[in-house]
């Protein structure tokens, strides 16, 4: 018998493989307005966004992988148009842009993907993600009904297209891709333009639905989306959304889990607990697809950054942090918040909800099917008052701005204030200094045979067509002998106006001066005193971009360089404009030139060493090499020592760095509670907008790494180092009772004897060395700096000490009999714990 049985067992294996094959060669994907569709079943789908050329192919599988983990069902990603066709026709998709690899690691892994075709992406990528060469096609205008523009646009959305099908990876043909994303964000422009707009937008609809790709088509933030396309929502909250017809499904594309960090910003962050609050109240209000917009943010490599300003790093404050690692707790809460929800699923894509009041900012969503299936959503909508609430008859507490999650309707297994998950605190341990050889930048100067001179001033983007960041502006004043401020040492004054982005302003060769903008406001001008001597003086301007604009209206057209005026003020003859003057134009950096920055390539310069190695000294490439550090831990160059510039490691490039520019912004005590805005949680004030450059593991040999850093401002590369990115400690922040998923497991007559835990773990190959922190009773603070408040139990140490020193992981369960009894019976009591990880 034992044996038939085996037989059976694999026959009905091999029978269900089959079955699913021969299901999922013939899928499908609808939707109506309670889900999608797929093969049939019903879905609530969570999904986050990874872009493919922010990491490594090879941070990809674990990236995937950490994201199944966490409860997502899908990936979503935009196509990097500027990436794939960096010149008309010839493409590229290998590396970090290989798009097929990337969707096929997804599908090894069983999610789905959400592909954002666009091909405008905006994303804080460079350009919005269109090709610099498409703002010179003749008679272009981006986004409208402009028929260069959509002859192009439709080009690259079937080359794309016709990709994917030809690799078999839409979902009818047995692949991941479940929906496809057409324009981007559009309504806004289409609100502006109008009857273009609104041309425009019908236009791409049909042009997408007519690819025939056998999956839905999504606009987001377009209300007017034309059947059958779906309209969906991003933003910090979506819950009061809802598609413009009845039979579309409910989808928040965008869920933005922090914000991005600009040069001169503070770093923005979003807390886990409000992002939680607006995932389950989008879904108790009938939504059916969330995205996290980042679900992992990564790094803007290379000169991918736009804005301009934007930094290279692209943290996003998503639940896996720029290097790929779980960001604690929100990571943790969203993972318990995925488990909850589906849960849910049998109730929510069965049923309409009813909703009725518990009370002044209390209701309850109930989701109740034919089958059985129930489902509750108990929300609080007061940012400061919890309430305790009657469901059902029972009592439910609710902290302020809180959502708790009932399956079944009688237990809480979520709430969206309370987080079971613990925190984590990195840090950036050293693994390696550097010795530096030195080359010195050639200030440019006019008339030299590598430049071009023309009449007046011009756009610098229209020159460089953004091949580098950098373009010099040259010319020469003659000063005559009779001068007067030669005599009483009043230097004329030299302003420069310019459309941005940083200007170095160099005079005879020596720098006198730098300016920038920001994002707020790109322009910029110089006015200063300049020392200028009898003769031919030269006035070399160094132009740098920071990346192109990738949203406002038409912003193809705007401008960077310095357009003027340019004048010299107290001269014998007053103020001198020398805007329509001849200039001298040299693209690019002679170090770039000469592809110092490649590993073949460097040994084309004479590098100084030693002690006669440039320190401080602005425009000069510096050359190290190093061996790769051991382990796993994930690599970030610290450049606090350094000011503004660009880094590459065996001829890839890191990005920009500029950490001379510190953060502006309003940092200090941030509550959860209460609508968020990218500027309510900011950290780092005063410090650099960013100091550690990630540096991929996959890009490194054992030994005989090539580092290349080219700085603009004169910082000191001694101060560079390599380090490791470790886990420091580790935090439990629990109250008494507050619903956990083992809730789901017990009977409704138990739920109130189910006692809270509080489980720690270190990485692995770490143990927890010390508790640094425990108070069982009403302690203060969070992970970092806790404190006692009035209530504290003697005793809080004693458990934690026991079970978990020594150990990888460990967990305490939160009640009065494990810390020697009840400190402040009648109070709300808590248990916060901080230990280390060593």
């Amino acid at each position: 018998m034992e044996e038939m049985g085996r037989i059976w067992r694999g026959s009905l294996v091999v029978f269900l493989l089959l079955f699913s094959w021969v299901f999922h060669g013939s899928a499908s994907v609808t939707y109506d307005k309670r889900s999608f569709i797929i093969d049939g079943q019903r879905k609530i789908l969570i999904s986050g966004s990874i872009h493919y050329p922010r990491s490594t192919p090879e941070m990809w599988p674990d990236l995937i992988q950490k994201a199944k983990d966490g409860g997502l069902d899908v990936i979503q990603t935009y196509v990097f148009w500027n990436g794939h066709e960096p010149s008309p026709g010839k493409y590229y998709f290998e590396g970090r842009y290989d798009l097929v690899r990337f969707i096929k690691v997804v599908q090894a892994a069983g999610l789905y993907v959400h592909l954002r075709i666009g091909p405008y992406v905006c994303a804080e990528w460079n350009f919005g993600g269109f090709p610099v060469w498409l703002k010179y096609v003749p008679g272009i205008a981006f986004r409208t009904d402009n028929g260069p523009f959509k002859v192009a646009m439709q080009g690259f959305t079937q080359k794309i297209v016709n990709m994917m099908k030809a690799e078999k990876l839409f979902e009818p043909q047995g692949g991941p891709i479940i929906m496809s994303q057409i324009e981007n964000e559009y309504g806004p422009v289409e609100y502006e333009i109008g009857a273009p707009g609104k041309a425009y937008t019908k236009w791409a609809a049909a042009m997408a639905v007519k690819l025939d790709t056998g999956v839905p088509w999504v606009m987001c933030k377009q209300e007017d989306a034309p059947d059958p396309v779906i309209d969906s929502c991003n933003g910090f909250y979506c819950e009061n959304f809802f598609p413009n017809k009845e039979y579309k499904p409910k989808m928040f594309t965008e869920a933005w889990t922090g914000w991005y960090t600009e040069f001169g910003g503070a770093i923005p962050q979003r807390p886990a607990e409000d992002l939680a609050y607006a995932v389950a109240r989008f879904i108790q209000n009938r939504g059916s697809f969330i995205n996290y917009y980042m679900y992992h943010g990564g790094t803007n490599f290379g000169r991918t950054a736009g804005g301009p300003f934007i930094s290279t790093s692209y943290d996003y404050d998503a639940p896996l942090d720029e290097y790929g690692l779980p960001s604690e707790p929100k990571w943790g809460h969203l993972r318990d918040l995925h488990k909850a929800i589906k849960l849910c699923e049998p109730a929510l894509v069965s049923a309409d909800p009813t909703v009725t009041s518990l009370g002044t900012n209390l209701e309850a969503h109930v989701y109740k099917a034919n089958s059985g299936a129930c489902a509750a959503f108990l929300a609080n909508y007061d940012p400061k008052s919890s309430a305790r609430v009657t469901f059902g008859n029972m009592q439910y507490d609710l902290p302020p701005w809180s959502v708790s999650i009932l399956p079944g309707c009688k237990n809480a297994v979520f709430n969206t204030a309370r987080i079971s998950a613990q925190s984590s605190q990195m840090k950036m341990t050293p693994a390696s200094t550097f010795s530096w050889q030195s080359y010195n930048e050639e200030t440019a100067s006019a008339y030299s045979e590598d430049t071009t001179t023309m009449d007046g001033l011009l756009e610098q983007i229209n020159i460089t067509r953004d091949a580098t960041d950098y373009l010099w502006y040259m010319t020469e004043v003659h000063i005559k002998p009779d001068e007067q401020f030669l005599k009483s040492g009043q230097y004329p004054v030299l302003t420069v106006m310019s459309a941005g982005h940083a200007l170095h302003v160099f005079i005879n060769g020596q720098l006198s001066g730098t300016v920038f903008g920001g994002l707020s406001n790109p322009k910029l001008t110089f006015s200063d005193n300049v020392k200028l001597i009898a003769g031919a003086n030269k006035i070399s301007l160094l132009s740098v971009a920071v990346g192109l604009p990738n949203v406002g209206l038409h912003f193809e057209t705007w401008n960077a360089g310095v357009l003027g005026p340019v004048t010299l003020k107290g001269l014998n003859e007053g103020t001198v404009d020398m805007s329509s003057w001849k200039w001298s134009y040299k693209i690019g950096l002679k170090g770039e030139a000469l592809k110092i920055q490649d590993t073949t390539q460097s040994s084309s310069v004479e590098w100084v060493e030693g002690s006669l190695a440039a320190q401080k000294q602005p425009l000069t490439w510096y050359k190290s090499t190093f061996n790769a550090p051991g382990g796993n831990d994930p690599l970030a160059l610290d450049m606090s020592s350094m000011g503004k510039g660009q880094i590459w490691i065996n001829g890839e490039s890191i990005g920009r760095h500029w950490p001379a520019y510190t953060a502006h912004g309003n940092c200090g005590d941030c509550s959860y509670a209460g609508i968020f805005h990218e500027k309510k949680c900011q950290t780092g004030c005063g410090e650099p907008s960013q100091r550690w450059y990630h540096v991929p593991r996959s890009w490194l040999k054992p030994s005989g790494n090539q580092l290349i850093v080219f700085e603009e401002l004169g910082g000191n590369p001694a101060g560079i180092t390599l380090v490791k990115r470790t886990m420091d400690r580790v935090c439990a922040d629990i109250f008494e009772g507050q619903p956990s998923l083992k809730n789901s497991l017990i009977g409704s007559s138990k739920v109130h004897s189910l006692q809270s835990k509080a489980h720690l773990w270190c990485a692995s190959g770490l143990k927890i060395s010390k508790i640094q922190f425990a108070s069982y009773g009403v302690p203060q603070g969070t992970c970092g700096s806790f404190r006692e408040g009035s209530c504290h139990a003697h005793k809080s140490y004693d458990a934690l000490q026991r079970n978990c020193i020594g150990k990888q992981s460990c967990s305490v369960s939160v009640a009065p009999e494990v810390f020697g009894g009840d400190p402040c019976p009648g109070s709300m009591k808590k248990l916060s714990v901080e230990a280390l990880c060593s």
